[in-house]
């Protein structure tokens, strides 16, 4: 699988994690660290990747704004090894992180809401 870091994330516990896994992993400090959200959705969804992010934004865009995206995978208020412990648990349980959809991860908490 191939996923996006987005900056807020873009530790390298997670990084390492998702690559040992056998994934390929890019991060948007490789991109450009100020890119906007709406940049970096559209490259995720242009170049095949889910989407990982801390941030709330995104949900505006795809919510409010409609805008086409891919997988995105969203955590919040997780501590860096809280992020790669859900990532984990989200990839061992197979979830489909194809088309467009959000899961939102919290502490003992997962939810998928598909956006279209």
């Amino acid at each position: 699988m191939k996923f996006l870091l987005d900056v807020c994330v873009s530790s390298r516990s997670l990084e390492a994690f998702l690559i040992r896994r056998g994934h390929d992993v890019i991060s948007a400090l490789s991109i450009d660290a100020k890119a906007s959200d709406q940049r970096l959705m559209d490259a995720a969804l242009r170049d095949d990747r889910v989407l990982i992010t801390e941030d709330k934004d995104f949900g505006e865009l795809v919510f409010v704004r409609q805008l086409p995206h891919g997988p995105i995978v969203r955590f919040v208020e997780l501590t860096v090894d809280e992020q790669v412990q859900a990532m984990g648990e989200l990839l061992d349980q197979q979830v489909a992180l194809v088309g467009p959809l959000i899961v939102t991860i919290t502490q003992g908490r997962m939810r998928v809401r598909f956006s279209r």
